[in-house]
This record gives C-alpha cells, sequence and structure tokens, in this order.
C-alpha cells in the first residue's frame, strides 16, 4: 500500500542519472568532500592537522550512518552540526578538526554549487543530443515543401526541414546561456561566518595571504577554478536565479516546439510516436492523442513558473543572507532540474521517431497554392499580351469566388479552373501547371537548412562526439 504522496517527477518522469545528481547520497558524501578539502587544505598551510585524521576522514567519506545523522538533527535541530558529530562518531581520530573554521554554508552553499554544476553537465548533454536528432531529422526533409503559418493562417511555403531549424536554434541560444553560466560558475570557497574570513583569520594568526590561498585551495581541490571574491554567509542567491532561468529557457524552447507537433498532429502532416499497443482514449478508441508532447508542455509550465522561486529569493535576501532562502531551493531547484530532465529526453524520444505524412502535406499545399501563384500567373498572362491591372482585378474577383466555394460550399479550391476558363489570361492547363510545382516556391529553405547545421550545428556535434547516442535506457515517456 502507497499511503503518502509520492513526488510525480521522480516516480514517473525524471531519469536515474538527474536523480542521482539529487540524491542525499550524492549531497551528503560531497558535503564530506568539502570537510576533506578543508582539512587537507588547512594542513597545507601549517595547521597541526595530521595525514592519519586526514586518511580516516578519507575512509568514511562513503560510509554515512543516516540513521544516526537523522537522530541527532532531531536532537540539534541544525542539519550540518548533526552530520558532523556523525562524521566524528565514525572518525574518532579526526573529530576534533572536521569543520574547523567553517561555517554551514561552507558545505551547505559548496555542495550546491556543485551539484547544481552536475546538473547542467547533464542538461548540456541532453541538449547536445536533442539538437543532434533534431538536426538529423531536418537534413532529411530539407527539401521537402510544406506550408508555412503566420497566425496559424497559411502563408508562404517553406520545408519541414526548414522549420526544424527554428527549434534547433532555439536549443542552440539555450545551450550558449547554459554554456556561459557552467564557464562562470565558482564556488563560495571557504569565507567564514558573514563572508569576512574572521575565523580563519583567527585560526591563521592574521597571516592574510594564507587566509586568501586556503579560498583557492579548497576551490582547486573540488575541481574548481575560482570562488566568488565577496560573499555574505552565503553565495549571491542571483546564481541559483541564473540556473532557473537556463531551464526556463529550455523549457520556453521545448514548449514551443511540442506545441507546433501538436499542431502539426492536428493537420495530420506530422504525428509523434504511437505504440502499437497504446491506447489514445479511454472512450474513443480511433484517437492518437499526443500525449507526449502534451506532457512536454505541460513539464515546461512548471519549470518557467518555477523560475520565479529564484528570482524572488534573490530579491528578498536581507544584508548577508536571510534563511527564507533555504526551504524553497530544496524543492524549486531540484524540481527545475528534474522537469528539465524529464522533458528533453520526451524531446529526444519524439525527434527521433517523427513520422511525416508527405501526402497529406501536398494535399494542404495544393489547397492553398493556387492562391500563392497568382502573382506568377498575371505575369504569364502579361507575356500573352494581358493587362497588368486588368488581369489582376481578374484574379482578385475569381479568387473571391474560389473562397467561396471552399468555405461556403466545401469544394475544393478550383481557383486555376476559373483561370483557365477566362479567355482574358490566354493561359493552358500545361502554361500553369509548370507554375504549380511546390519546390518553386520555397525559396532558398533548402540551402538554409544545410548551411545552419553546416556553420552553426556541426561544430558543436564535432566538438561533442563522446556524448553523442547516449544510453536512453532509462527514458520514461
Amino acid at each position: 500500500m502507497k499511503e503518502y504522496y509520492e513526488n510525480p517527477l521522480i516516480e514517473r518522469y525524471s531519469s536515474k542519472e538527474i536523480l542521482g545528481i539529487f540524491s542525499a547520497d550524492n549531497k551528503f558524501q560531497t558535503w564530506r568532500k568539502l570537510w576533506v578539502a578543508l582539512a587537507e587544505a588547512e594542513q597545507e598551510l601549517g595547521l597541526n592537522i595530521t595525514d592519519e585524521q586526514i586518511n580516516e576522514l578519507k575512509s568514511k567519506i562513503y560510509d554515512i550512518d543516516y540513521e544516526m545523522a537523522a537522530q541527532k538533527e532531531k536532537e540539534l535541530r541544525h542539519d550540518v552540526m548533526a552530520h558532523v558529530h556523525t562524521y566524528g562518531a565514525q572518525c574518532p581520530k579526526a573529530k576534533g578538526i572536521i569543520h574547523l573554521g567553517a561555517t554551514s554554508a561552507y558545505v551547505g552553499d559548496n555542495t550546491d554549487v556543485i551539484v547544481y554544476t552536475e546538473g547542467l553537465f547533464h542538461i548540456q548533454k541532453l541538449l547536445i543530443n536533442l539538437i543532434n536528432q533534431l538536426s538529423i531529422f531536418a537534413l532529411k526533409h530539407k527539401d521537402l515543401p510544406t506550408l508555412g503559418f503566420t497566425h496559424f493562417q497559411p502563408a508562404q511555403l517553406t520545408t519541414v526541414g526548414k522549420r526544424a531549424c527554428l527549434w534547433i536554434q532555439d536549443l542552440l541560444m539555450d545551450l550558449n546561456d547554459l554554456n556561459h553560466v557552467i564557464d562562470n560558475v565558482k564556488l563560495r570557497g571557504a569565507k567564514g561566518t558573514t563572508g569576512t574570513q574572521a575565523s580563519f583569520m583567527e585560526l591563521f594568526d592574521g597571516d592574510q595571504e594564507k587566509v586568501k590561498r586556503i579560498d583557492q585551495l579548497v576551490a582547486e581541490k573540488m575541481g574548481y577554478k575560482k570562488t566568488f571574491a565577496v560573499t555574505g554567509q552565503t553565495y549571491p542567491r542571483k546564481f541559483d536565479a541564473q540556473v532557473l532561468n537556463v531551464l526556463s529557457g529550455v523549457a520556453q524552447s521545448l514548449s514551443k516546439f511540442a506545441t507546433d507537433i501538436r499542431l502539426l498532429q492536428n493537420l495530420k502532416e506530422v504525428e509523434e510516436p504511437f505504440e502499437k499497443t497504446q491506447i489514445g482514449s479511454s472512450a474513443m478508441a480511433y484517437k492518437r492523442n499526443p500525449m507526449r508532447t502534451e506532457r512536454i508542455c505541460s513539464l515546461a509550465r512548471h519549470i518557467i513558473v518555477n523560475a520565479l522561486n529564484p528570482a524572488i529569493t534573490a530579491a528578498t535576501q536581507w544584508f548577508e543572507r536571510t534563511l527564507d532562502d533555504s526551504a524553497n531551493k530544496r524543492i524549486s531547484i531540484p524540481e527545475g532540474f528534474l522537469a528539465a530532465d524529464a522533458i528533453i529526453m520526451i524531446a529526444i524520444n519524439v525527434s527521433e521517431n517523427l513520422v511525416v505524412y508527405p501526402k497529406v502535406i501536398l494535399q494542404h499545399i495544393n489547397a492553398e497554392l493556387p492562391f500563392m501563384v497568382t502573382e506568377n500567373i498575371i505575369m504569364e498572362g502579361v507575356k500573352r499580351g494581358g493587362d497588368r491591372q486588368v488581369l489582376h482585378e481578374k484574379i482578385r474577383v475569381l479568387s473571391m469566388e474560389a473562397g467561396n466555394t471552399v468555405k461556403v460550399e466545401g469544394k475544393p479550391n478550383d481557383l486555376i479552373e476559373r483561370i483557365l476558363n477566362d479567355a482574358t489570361f490566354n493561359l493552358k492547363a500545361e502554361d500553369v501547371d509548370a507554375l504549380l510545382e511546390p519546390s518553386l516556391y520555397v525559396g532558398r529553405a533548402p540551402e538554409q537548412v544545410i548551411d545552419f547545421i553546416n556553420e552553426e550545428v556541426n561544430p558543436i556535434l564535432d566538438a561533442n562526439r563522446n556524448i553523442l547516442n547516449l544510453n536512453k535506457t532509462d527514458l520514461k515517456v
């Protein structure tokens, strides 16, 4: 029996990899790695810390007594101190030097930065794989004409591949934003209670060079190049807002992609994958609902709204810090990552298996193309001795009559037939047929696809071949 609420992101949508990144094990093991890094740095800078103590700490990094930690937190009402005591009980020789000179934010904030960075690299990997799959789709269909839409009204033709490039370009912008955040990640470092490093000044007898050095040493030991130059008790909460803004950007792009697919599926031009035994509706057996892309839109909405949480937190922090950030960020940031992981994985699945129906697409083109070629028809009529203004007025009247035939009578578009039957144009069927080839009206769309993929996409894919074709056995769709 399942008596309690279960988070759907965990139970239904997110991958094991992102769940592992935000797991308790990863969090508290990173706390212990930070305590080891601090002890090593303090030893290197002259404090009386032995190799034996450090080795003891290292031996217990992955052996966490969660039961003791929970009991200690119940007693102390402080999660960091509960784990300090638990670690100390497991490492009696090193007990006295654990967390020396540090504040809770030393492990809490530095770990958050590390975990978020791991999450960003995971999202980066997924994004690049999605871009790869959509690029394959775009190249495959670069020459396939399709109706373009503005205001969801038929407009000039484009190609199926060119439209896919619009989706890819949005994702490239997201990837650029994500890379910028990754490239500029900084740890909080070892800054002390309010960021002044006063405790470390005490430990090192006022030696400012050693105090400055410990900050850099800790960062290096944890694999980072920089720390924030100044902090309060915490790293700037604007960093959290930057991270969620990146995830929100991805959600915006994928919601647009998924919405386009949903609309195209209604038109029966493009369809998301549908399993042989999949049920579209419990009542209407014939239905093929776009459940994957609907799920993308649904979860994307959660991410976009969720991005407000760290933004408001950053805006409402008091002086060196207030604790009203803590409970909020425990929920909002992991959920942002879990949901982003889910929608990108679903989008990869959809883009790998999109079904295109060229005959339906052509049918829709043929219903609208006669209206779109009227300028060319006027020019052909002029070549045969017609008056441009007269022919223009004729086309206007005939177009309205043909439109009435389609909309009111529900019959096929007969504009071309009307033009051929009007002697003013002096045109034969073969003259007009040559003008009705859809590929004549896609402009440079096929070439734009090739240029875009070669110039904008392939350099990124070539630089990341090692992470393409990720293992999708954990995909929940």
